[in-house]
């Protein structure tokens, strides 16, 4: 073949254009849309980056580390998604309510299903003093028209004093600082817990890595975590965070949304102490909680327990 015959060499569009046709007939009309947008996407981010063939496997290497140290009290990949912002974006996204009502937060990849029914002002700190200081969360879980919601229940759960979730940390009881309560007639709910401190995301994987690279620090605010459900209104998977953290604005994970930030009040005053039959002084937030209408649904991602020996 002569130099002027010369096949034109194939281009980096054409391949894309070869891999969209491949997954055309994808059958699941939803799979077909988000596997066409993520090719497309991810070819056009390797075209306007000149993505290089060493940092192809380097991303894929960073993947399978990703796997590597990932067991059943932890997700790394839960966590690059929180540190990258997905997180966020997505579950706001999907939960687009009216002003005032209860915005969504990250779940976080400390998730533990199955948390023990609690009655109303029961504490779910069962480690004792070495948890941190205690602190009582009340308030109501009301509709949009401020009604209250009997039945509705709010799983919670958060860290002990060292920033601690119990399920990678074998010396604190289990289900420690963490149950489920359920309102009653008027709407009420009651606990007792702990203050929330702020603490760092694990580091020592790929996700620290990366942390490092962009100059970003691996602390998140203090907060108490809430799944707040009731029949016939969405779910909504939340955070409270303390308006008195020094990260409150810097979240590694970008969980903070102004309506979210909350106040814990200093209780010292032997009247109130007595009301509700403390020797010691305690935290107090007062909070209610208002759900849109919607589907109730449940939670599919759970961690379990790391066992002692690890």
């Amino acid at each position: 073949m002569a130099d002027t015959e010369r096949a034109a060499s194939t281009t980096s569009e054409q391949i894309t254009a070869e891999v969209l046709a491949a997954v055309g007939n994808t059958g699941d009309e939803r799979a077909r849309v988000v596997l066409t947008a993520l090719i497309r996407h991810a070819h056009d981010f390797a075209r306007e980056v000149r993505l290089q063939p060493d940092e192809l496997l380097a991303a894929a290497d960073f993947l399978r580390r990703c796997g590597d140290i990932s067991d059943e009290a932890r997700h790394e990949f839960i966590l690059l998604s929180d540190v990258l912002g997905i997180t966020m974006v997505v579950d706001t996204l999907a939960a687009d309510v009216p002003d005032g009502a209860l915005e969504t937060s990250v779940l976080g990849p400390f998730y533990r299903a199955g948390s023990p029914l609690e009655p109303h002002g029961a504490n779910i700190s069962r480690g004792g003093s070495v948890d941190g200081e205690p602190a009582r969360i009340h308030g109501r879980v009301l509709d949009l028209h401020g009604e209250p919601i009997a039945g509705a229940e709010l799983d919670v759960w958060g860290t002990n004093a060292n920033g601690l979730y119990e399920n990678v940390d074998p010396l604190q009881p289990d289900y420690n600082l963490r149950g489920r309560f359920r309102t009653d007639e008027s709407g009420a709910y009651d606990l007792w817990t702990v203050k929330p401190v702020s603490y760092p995301i694990p580091d020592d994987g790929p996700v620290g890595e990366l942390l490092r690279v962009t100059n970003r620090h691996n602390m998140r605010p203090a907060h108490f975590h809430v799944i707040a459900s009731a029949e016939n209104h969405r779910t909504i998977v939340t955070e409270l965070y303390s308006d008195d953290d020094e990260y409150l604005w810097s979240d590694a994970v970008f969980g903070v949304k102004s309506s979210l930030v909350v106040h814990y009040e200093r209780i010292e005053d032997p009247r109130r102490l007595a009301e509700v039959g403390s020797a010691e002084p305690y935290w107090e937030l007062r909070h209610d909680f208002v759900l849109t209408p919607g589907e109730r649904a449940g939670v599919s991602f759970t961690t379990g327990r790391e066992s002692a020996g690890r």
